[in-house]
C-alpha cells in the first residue's frame, strides 16, 4: 500500500501533508498525556511489529503494493492516537532508510496506513464488541473484523487517492503527469489484492494477537478498566436493562 514518489502530484501529497501535520500533533500530545508508564513499551513494540509485518509486500499491478499494516491492532491495545504515533514512526524509517514508499507521499501513505486503518479498525471493533469481556471470543472476533476492514478501507483509500491523478495533473493535451491509471484501474486492483489475500492476514494476525494480549496481560489494552466495568455490570441482575 505504500505510495511511491511519481505517483501522486503536488495538489495531492500537499493535500495529505496539511491534513496530516494537525493529526501528527495531536497523536503525539495525546500519547504524552494518556499513555501509562507500563504501555510505553508497547509503543515501541507496536512501531517495530508494524515495520515489520509491512516490509513483507508484493507490488500489485495497476495500484502501488499490497501488504497488511498491524496499525488496527496498536489501535486497539493503546489507542488510535498511539497508532498514528506508532505506524508513522515504521513508515518514516521505511521510506528514509530503504526507499519504501516517497518522500513527497509520506503524509498520504501516513493517512491511509497510520489514521484510515487505526480509526475505522478501532470502531468497527468497538461496534461489534460492545460491553463483552475482555477475553471473550466475541471481542476477539471484533479484532478480526476490525483488522480486515480497516485495511481494505484504506487500501480503496488509496486506490482513489492514485486514480484521482489523471484528472488533477495532466498536460493541455490530457497526458497524465504522474499516475497514469484512472480510478477505473487502481481502486480494482487496490481493494481486489488487498479483500483477497492481505486483509485476511491483517485480520488472523490482529485476532490471534489480540487473543493472546487479552488472555495473559489484558490490563495493557486500551479502557480495559470501562471494558471490565461495563461487563460486570452486564453480567450484574438486571444489568442488561440497567
Amino acid at each position: 500500500m505504500h505510495i511511491p514518489d511519481g505517483y501522486l502530484g503536488p495538489t495531492t501529497f500537499i493535500t495529505m501533508y496539511i491534513i496530516m501535520i494537525p493529526i501528527w500533533l495531536y497523536a503525539g500530545y495525546w500519547v504524552q498525556k494518556n499513555l501509562r508508564s507500563r504501555q510505553v513499551p508497547y509503543l515501541a513494540l507496536g512501531a517495530a511489529f508494524s515495520f515489520v509485518i509491512m516490509m513483507f509486500n508484493v507490488p500489485v499491478p495497476g495500484g502501488s503494493s499490497g501488504h497488511a499494516v498491524g496499525s488496527a491492532l496498536i489501535a486497539i491495545i493503546l489507542g488510535p492516537w498511539a497508532a498514528v504515533v506508532c505506524t508513522s514512526v515504521a513508515l518514516l524509517i521505511q521510506c528514509l532508510v530503504f526507499g519504501d514508499g516517497g518522500v513527497t507521499a509520506f503524509g498520504a501513505n501516513c493517512f491511509n496506513m497510520a489514521t484510515v486503518i487505526p480509526f475505522t479498525g478501532y470502531f468497527i471493533y468497538k461496534l461489534i464488541a460492545g460491553k463483552s469481556p475482555i477475553a471473550s471470543n466475541l471481542r476477539i472476533a471484533a479484532a478480526a473484523i476490525g483488522g480486515y476492514f480497516g485495511l481494505g478501507i484504506a487500501a480503496g483509500v488509496a486506490g482513489f487517492e492514485m486514480g484521482i491523478q489523471p484528472i488533477l495533473e495532466h498536460t493541455a493535451a490530457g497526458v497524465p503527469l504522474y499516475m497514469p491509471y484512472g480510478l477505473n484501474v487502481t481502486v480494482p486492483a487496490m481493494l481486489i489484492d488487498h479483500l483477497g489475500f492481505f486483509c485476511w492476514v491483517e485480520a488472523i494476525v490482529t485476532g490471534l494477537a489480540f487473543a493472546y494480549i487479552a488472555k495473559n496481560n489484558p490490563e495493557v489494552i486500551f479502557n480495559h478498566s470501562k471494558i471490565e466495568k461495563n461487563a460486570k455490570k452486564e453480567a450484574s441482575p438486571g444489568g442488561a436493562t440497567a
